[in-house]
């Protein structure tokens, strides 16, 4: 049970417990980010114009990058 919930999946893309979590975390902190902007952005159009919409293509790019590497 606790293989399944902490290594399995890190193992499964090629990295550690540790590795796979700095990984994340950094994603996650990416997003919220650019969910941020993104609300600041329907309330001020003028404002964050671009923002999620890069973060969105450049996680996407590192996690297809990633894919392929692994």
């Amino acid at each position: 049970m606790l293989n399944r919930m902490f290594v399995d999946h890190p193992r499964a893309v090629g990295e550690s417990y540790a590795a796979h979590a700095q990984v994340a975390a950094r994603f996650g902190l990416t997003m919220i980010g650019a969910g941020a902007a993104c609300l600041i952005h329907a309330l001020i159009p003028g404002l964050f114009r671009s923002t999620g919409s890069r973060a969105v293509e450049r996680l996407s790019e590192e996690m297809v990058a990633r894919r392929h590497a692994g």
